[in-house]
């Protein structure tokens, strides 16, 4: 349970969290037509007779839009409906072209499924969470109003109108900013897993609605819920939330009543405003389309999208921790994202063929070279470092170069910083920088010698107990071999000589 909670002058307060997220589904072509979905496009170059509601004009289901959406539905545990059909949602807009959207009310391709949340202490989640999932309609996309291309006119750009939309909409389980942030990533994380949509907020092809109402500590009752349109980083849904619940509580402790409407999110000021009052289902007279018969799936189709997932981030992360030994911070950081454990993937199977070790048996440190070194050594060159170097063969012939001992892991990441800045063999680096381990154990021992010589007084108070000196005598060792000695080599021989 979240301790998230808002003090107010009449007593503590929480919040009811629910949302609505649009995914604009993965496609070459949009719903109910041939046009290209391509973002980026000129204004109006990307629009059918369809999309453009000409007189006469009719709707044909694109099957790749239903595939994914069945996809979806099978990587959050949802029900598949194999029955489900489309209404019309009623509503006068200037980018929407026909008058009204297509989409699924009373019938929805999917019904109900879950996610997991996990716990993390710095975000405030103090355990992993199930966040209930009602429903995931297909709907059709509006276009856009461009304001800000003439000083008298508003410009409708109708390229968006028809790209097929995933609504999925949550249960309102989740009762702190933080929970909904987190759910909000992990969606993200399972539909980009899938490829049922790219994620990629910024750009609009995910974006979420935010509910959000607040009752007091220990009431069962709801309060009346505020709907924020169209907030498009998981940063911004927080932000809403945090505003919103907020200002709720200021409103009903003055005496006042929260309103049930629509508002906007202004990202300037971290505020709220007011954008319509809130429709209700009646309000947009719903009726089933009479141009679309209703959706019926078949079992192989139903077979096909099921054995078309991939191994999705919950299972992935439990064959990391089990079968790779990696620790559970490792195997989530690993797993958060496609292209993180993409990489990490392709590293470790270099790596371990090149060492010519199991994967289990280097997984560690490769994980720990990818998550913390890579990115470090990385960030510290800042525009120097040339990705385009940092081939997979030449991570994993550093890697292997440690793991040999023949480097160290100071020496590693000089290694990596002259790849990304100037590439070339790591290999050849090496020898040609100085930059290898010196395990010539007669060279490592004629210097502890000299050193054991020359401290003659600590060689007899450790072996009079005092432990922490052979630290002292590491030190002098590496001092003395200019970093360059095997730590292993030099802690050996000191162990048999102090004995």
């Amino acid at each position: 349970m979240s301790n998230y909670r808002i003090q107010g002058q009449t007593g503590d307060w929480e919040v009811v969290i629910g949302l609505e997220v649009h995914a604009q589904v993965t496609s070459s072509a949009k719903l109910f037509s041939g046009a290209s979905t391509a973002f980026g496009a000129e204004p109006n170059s990307q629009v059918s007779l369809v999309d453009a509601a000409m007189p006469g004009m009719l709707p044909v289901p694109n099957r790749e839009c239903i595939r994914q959406a069945v996809r979806t539905g099978m990587a959050i545990e949802a029900e598949i409906h194999k029955w489900s059909r489309f209404d019309r949602k009623n509503y006068f807009y200037a980018d929407l072209p026909q008058g009204y959207q297509i989409s699924q009310l009373y019938h929805p391709i999917v019904g109900e499924g879950q996610l997991t949340i996990e716990a993390d202490d710095k975000s405030g989640i103090p355990e992993d969470k199930v966040i209930g999932i009602e429903r995931i309609h297909v709907e059709q996309d509006a276009g856009k109003l461009m304001h800000d291309q003439h000083p008298t006119m508003s410009y409708v750009d109708l390229n968006r109108s028809g790209v097929a939309l995933m609504e999925i909409v949550s249960k309102p389980d989740m009762t702190s900013p933080a929970e909904a942030g987190a759910y909000v990533r992990k969606l993200r994380s399972i539909l980009r897993y899938v490829g049922s949509c790219d994620g990629n907020m910024e750009e609009g092809s995910m974006r979420a609605d935010v509910n959000v109402s607040v009752r007091k500590v220990g009431a069962e009752e709801l309060g009346t819920r505020t709907e924020t349109k169209n907030v498009n980083s998981v940063r911004f849904v927080m932000q809403v939330i945090e505003y919103e619940a907020n200002r709720q509580v200021d409103v009903l402790e003055s005496g006042g009543t929260v309103d049930q409407e629509t508002r906007l999110f202004d990202v300037a000021t971290g505020t709220t405003r007011t954008m319509r009052s809130k429709e209700d289902a009646h309000d947009y007279r719903y009726f089933p389309d009479p141009d679309l018969l209703p959706l019926v799936l078949e079992d192989d189709f139903l077979a096909d999208c099921r054995a078309s997932l991939p191994e999705l981030p919950d299972a992935k992360r439990t064959r990391y921790e089990q079968e790779l030994g990696l620790t559970p911070y490792n195997a989530r950081e690993l797993t958060a994202e496609v292209e993180t454990f993409g990489r990490f993937e392709t590293l470790l199977a270099v790596t371990a063929a090149k060492i010519g070790k199991p994967e289990a048996k280097v997984a560690t440190q490769v994980a720990n070279w990818a998550l913390s070194v890579a990115p470090g050594v990385v960030k510290g060159l800042g525009e120097e470092a040339n990705l385009a170097n940092s081939t997979p063969e030449a991570q994993a012939t550093i890697l292997a170069m440690q793991d040999k001992g023949e480097i160290s892991g100071g020496q590693a990441k000089e290694i990596y910083e002259i790849v990304l800045r100037e590439g070339g063999d790591p290999e050849t680096i090496a020898d040609e920088k100085g930059l290898k381990q010196v395990s010539d154990t007669g060279a490592i021992e004629a210097a502890i010698d000299e050193i054991l010589a020359n401290n003659q007084d600590k060689v007899e108070q450790y072996k009079g107990g005092k432990d922490k000196l052979f630290g002292f005598f590491v030190g002098q060792t590496m001092k003395a071999m200019q970093g360059k000695a095997n730590p292993a080599v030099v802690n050996q021989i000191l162990k048999d000589k102090l004995g």
